[in-house]
């Protein structure tokens, strides 16, 4: 009996080894099903998602630019004022806004038009009477030919008559300041003006007025 029970056990080291191989087989496994697990548990990489597409947007439209208005023909006007008791021209630029002032022959017409309407500022004058009227302007070969109504050659003394004479002569040669300058009233040749019997000498010139003429 006792051989017996003593053949049934077994040694302490063997049963250590046993239970050693036990446990890590179990350890193993143990592993290999937690590697199982976490795999099944991550997450799958997103699928490339194509981008939405948006209306294009329109150009954004550019305001046309301000056409740049034309800053007309500058001309002179010739006034007169007071300057040591003496009357004296006094030229005035004006700008002609009107769209027909590339002839020469417009460009004196506008300029005497500012001049028959009188001055804007109050410290010059004009000896042209009023109510005198622009008839026609024409540049001929010997020429500037100025023809005004007969208000022209109304009212006023030697002075007045010589600045009212000078103030055509300066304006009508704008354009060429050596030109030639013909005087007419209602068409006819202005050959003395004024109930003093002021004589005038066709054609005049601005070097001529000056030579002929003193304020």
């Amino acid at each position: 009996m006792q051989d017996q029970q003593q053949a049934r056990r077994l040694p302490i080291g063997v049963i250590a080894g046993i239970s050693t191989v036990i446990i890590a087989a179990g350890g193993g496994g143990a592993w290999w099903a937690w590697n199982s697990l976490q795999s099944s548990q991550v997450s799958p990489e997103p699928s490339p998602t194509e981008p939405i597409p948006t209306a294009p947007q329109s150009p954004q439209t550019q305001q046309p630019e301000a056409v740049e208005q034309s800053k007309g023909e500058r001309v002179q006007v010739y006034w007169l004022n007071d300057l040591n008791n003496q009357i004296a021209l006094a030229p005035s630029s004006v700008t002609l806004t009107s769209p027909e002032t590339d002839e020469p022959s417009q460009i004196i017409e506008g300029a005497f038009n500012s001049l028959l309407a009188g001055p804007n500022d109050g410290s010059l004058t004009t000896t042209i009477p009023e109510g005198t009227k622009l008839r026609s302007i024409s540049i001929k070969p010997d020429g500037v030919h100025v023809n005004l109504s007969e208000e022209f050659t109304t009212g006023g003394g030697t002075v007045s008559m010589m600045g009212r004479v000078a103030q055509v002569v300066y304006t009508a040669s704008n354009v060429d300041p050596t030109a030639k300058v013909w005087i007419e009233v209602e068409g006819k040749p202005l050959e003395v003006l004024g109930g003093e019997g002021l004589e005038i000498a066709q054609p005049m010139t601005r070097e001529s007025f000056n030579k002929d003429f003193q304020f």
